[in-house]
Parts: structure tokens; C-alpha cells; sequence
């Protein structure tokens, strides 16, 4: 059988073949309190302005700010307190000269006020209080529409839902919200010299940790798994298992127990398939041999069998993969900048990605490599939170050098930075 052709391409050039597909998932309704994590397929306009009407931000007194003018610490000036309101209530009463409403933080201004005092600036008395400062007109009062007016774009199409956002679709009455439906996948993990986690170790073998590693990463993301098992190890039997997967799901994911180059099969199931083959090889260590094809409108990740590898692929690859189907505005991994924390003096041919720990501590983010960083490394992953991105052609970063770092656990990848 000939050698498959890899030319390598830059990481970034990876990502863009990949974002320029166009697979785009379904649009469907779930419930709000399902919304979670999902991303918004339409704009959100608001009904009403926020707030709905002048209001207070403090618990306080209204009053009419003309009555403070020559208020001060030598001349105290006496307001009558005429009714109470607390939030949600509405005061029947027209504020006149020298008159207070007490009023709860929330609650609609009374007529004829124009400012609140809040109740610490005050003294208080039995009919009423005294203030010793001068207040100005819309002084500590929350204008009607001061947030958002009637029409405004208050959530944009392609943004994540968060938990703010699903405070603002419970503002406006949203009890479902439209939705990209989320991709399902298919992962197959290949090799004669796999186990499954349940197996007694044999000599030559090892148990498979790509295939639940994967799952999990997946998982994160909200998505429904199905694993496969390639049980012949033969060209036919791997083309029928992944051709069913394919009729099954969005996304399918192969993953070799040593390296997608060994999986022989691969470039004939893609030909089978028709796939149309976006890359086969990255300038970047580790996951060079990661390969990505598009068939039937549905991705197809060919992943290196060495964890850390695999890992680096889902993280670039098919994470930016999954954010590009369900119609995310921010698709490319979150980069931010660290200072490293150790030497890594390995010269750097290709893009390297470093299991990597970050932390902030008030001043300055830092971020430390995590132990061993082969490519088949496993114990690195599970102590990292993030990866370290030194560029090709480097020979090398010494301790307190500035450097690129993706976060990979972190909640939020609102930042829509490329590499």
C-alpha cells in the first residue's frame, strides 16, 4: 500500500479550513431552564425599556431636589415623611415642598420627586428626617430606559448563552429560546494493541484512555456520545463502522491507539466515503499526523493516538468545530497572554502546545508546563488547565518570558482571538 502524502500546514491555517466549511446544525426551541451553554440562533430585541420606569437603586428617601439647595452641615434641613412604598408598589401621593417618600430599593419614584437620598446621608426623627447636603436633580435614581430602550438588541444571534444572558430572556418572558441544535458524535478508537478500561494488561498492550478522554472532552461541550469498536481489524469492517457511524451523527472522531499514520485504513475509508480531505498534517508538535475531512456535510477528525496529542487535536480542532456548527459568533480558542514560570529550552521546528498550569494571584497571570510533555504523556493532562503556545522556528523561552497560553478548562471562551 503507498505512503499517504502529508504536507504540513500552520495551525492557523488548519483552523481557518476548518472555519470556512459551511455545516451548520439545525435551529430548534428548548426550554430556558435547558438554555445553558447553548448558542442563540436570533437576535433577542427588547420589548420594553429597562427600566420600565424611574426608579429607585437605594433604600431611601424621594424628595424634590429644589428643597436641598442650601442644605449643609450648619443649616440641617427637615423633611416630612408622607407614605412608605417598597418595591413592586406604587405611592399615591404628589411629593410637595419639603416632603419625603420613604422608599425601598426598586421601587417606582412618587410624583413630583426628582431625587433619593439614601437612608445613611439622613437623620432620622419621628415625622420625618434631616439632610445636610445638597442634592441634584435625578441624583441616585434609575432613568426609565436607561439600560436598554424598546427595539434595542439586547442578546446577539451566535452568542453563548450564559447565565446573564438567561436572565435577560427571563426579563422579556422568554420561556423558549431558539437555539442551534448541539452535534452528536461518534468516537472510534483503532488499534489491535487496545484494551478496554476493564482488561487485564497483556504484554504489547494498552488500555484505551483516548476513547473516554475524548467522551469527557466532548461531554463538556453538552454533547450526546456514541462509542464504536472496530471489532476485525480490516478495511471492510473498518469502512461498514464508520459509514454507520457517519448515518448516525454530526461529527465522527478516529482516534489510533498509537498514531492516526499507523490507522492504514484511514485515507481508504475517507475515499470511500467521498470525503474531501481539508489537511492531514499540522506544523505543530504534538498532533502533527492529526487529519481532518468534511463528508456528507459532517466533520470527520482522524486524532493521533498519543493522549496528549489527541488531546491538543479535540482542543484546536474540534472544539472550533463544534462552536462553528451551532453558529457561534467566537470560534477560535481563548488566548491570553502569561508569564512562564520555568524554563523550556526545547527548540521548537513546528508550533509546540505545552500542557501548562495558569494562575492569577491579583497582579500578573503565570503559567507553569505540567510535568512530562511528551506526546504520549497522560498524567500532564489531568494537571493542566491550559496549554502553552510557542510559536515554530523558537529555540527556546527562559523563566520570566511573556508567552501565548489557550485556556482549555476555562468557562468562558467569549474571546474570538485567532493564533
Amino acid at each position: 500500500m503507498p505512503v499517504e502524502k502529508r504536507t504540513p500546514i500552520p495551525v492557523s491555517e488548519a483552523i481557518k479550513r476548518i472555519v470556512n466549511e459551511i455545516i451548520l446544525m439545525d435551529i430548534t426551541n428548548v426550554k430556558l431552564s435547558e438554555s445553558l451553554n447553548y448558542i442563540l440562533a436570533e437576535d433577542i430585541v427588547a420589548t420594553y425599556d429597562i427600566p420600565r420606569f424611574d426608579k429607585s437603586p437605594y433604600d431611601g428617601f424621594a424628595l424634590r431636589s429644589i428643597d436641598t439647595t442650601k442644605a449643609s452641615g450648619d443649616n440641617r434641613i427637615f423633611f416630612k415623611v408622607i407614605d412608605h412604598i417598597g418595591a413592586g408598589a406604587v405611592s399615591n401621593e404628589s411629593v410637595g415642598e419639603h416632603e419625603a417618600v420613604r422608599i425601598m430599593t426598586g421601587a417606582a419614584i412618587p410624583k413630583g420627586a426628582d431625587a433619593v437620598v439614601m437612608l445613611e446621608q439622613t437623620t432620622e426623627y419621628e415625622s420625618g428626617f434631616t439632610i445636610r447636603k445638597q442634592f441634584d436633580a435625578l441624583e441616585n435614581i434609575s432613568i426609565k430606559g436607561e439600560e436598554t430602550k424598546t427595539g434595542d438588541i439586547v442578546l446577539q444571534k451566535g452568542q453563548r448563552i450564559n447565565a446573564g444572558a438567561i436572565a435577560v430572556l427571563a426579563t422579556y418572558g422568554y420561556t423558549e429560546v431558539p437555539v442551534y441544535n448541539k452535534p452528536s458524535v461518534a468516537i472510534i478508537a483503532t488499534g489491535s494493541e487496545l484494551l478496554d478500561v476493564g482488561d487485564e494488561l497483556e504484554p504489547g498492550k494498552i488500555r484505551n484512555s483516548n476513547g473516554p478522554m475524548i467522551s469527557a472532552l466532548a461531554q463538556n461541550l453538552g454533547l450526546t456520545i456514541e462509542t464504536y469498536k472496530i471489532q476485525q481489524d480490516d478495511l471492510d469492517t473498518s469502512i461498514e463502522t464508520v459509514t454507520n457511524a457517519l448515518q448516525q451523527h454530526d461529527i465522527i472522531i478516529t482516534t489510533g491507539g498509537v498514531s492516526v499514520g499507523d490507522f492504514d485504513y484511514l485515507p481508504q475509508i475517507y475515499q470511500h466515503l467521498e470525503a474531501k480531505v481539508l489537511f492531514n498534517k499540522v506544523a505543530m508538535r504534538p498532533g502533527s499526523v492529526t487529519t481532518v475531512a468534511v463528508a456528507q456535510g459532517k466533520y470527520l477528525f482522524g486524532l493521533s493516538g498519543n493522549p496528549s496529542a489527541c488531546y491538543t487535536g479535540f482542543e484546536l480542532f474540534v472544539r472550533t468545530a463544534v462552536l462553528k456548527m451551532t453558529g457561534a459568533q467566537a470560534v477560535y480558542p481563548q488566548v491570553v497572554r502569561a508569564t512562564l514560570m520555568e524554563d523550556f529550552t526545547k527548540p521548537n521546528p513546528f508550533t509546540r502546545f505545552i500542557r501548562a498550569t495558569t494562575t492569577f494571584d491579583g497582579h500578573q497571570m503565570t503559567v507553569t508546563p505540567s510535568g512530562f510533555n511528551k506526546s504520549g504523556a497522560v498524567v500532564a493532562i489531568a494537571h493542566s488547565n491550559a496549554m502553552i503556545m510557542l510559536p515554530g522556528g523558537t529555540r527556546g523561552y527562559k523563566k520570566g518570558y511573556t508567552v501565548d497560553v489557550i485556556l482549555t478548562e476555562s468557562d468562558s471562551r467569549e474571546y474570538d482571538l485567532t493564533l
